[in-house]
């Protein structure tokens, strides 16, 4: 598979948004593919979290990030997390 870099964007959301890099990777490397908006890619993975973000107990984090196949490489654009307090 092709290596995958994180803009430097994306990069920056790694901590607003409370993901990993690792996870970032992970995602995309095992799970669908799917069309996003301007004609990008986007992927989702659900992670067991069993923490706080901003204050307050989650269960679950899902990790979107949206990136863009190039010829030798993957480029993610920027990554989404969003917080769940129950699993499914």
């Amino acid at each position: 598979m092709k290596p995958i870099r994180l803009s430097e964007h994306a990069k920056e959301q790694l901590l607003f948004r409370g993901s990993t890099e690792e996870e970032v990777v992970e995602t995309i490397r095992t799970s669908p593919w799917q069309p996003a908006e301007l004609g990008r890619l986007e992927s989702r993975k659900n992670f067991i979290f069993e923490k706080e973000w901003n204050k307050k107990y989650y269960k679950v984090k899902q990790v979107r990030p949206i990136f863009i196949e190039e010829d030798t490489e993957i480029v993610v654009v920027t990554v989404y997390a969003y917080f769940f307090e129950k699993e499914g």
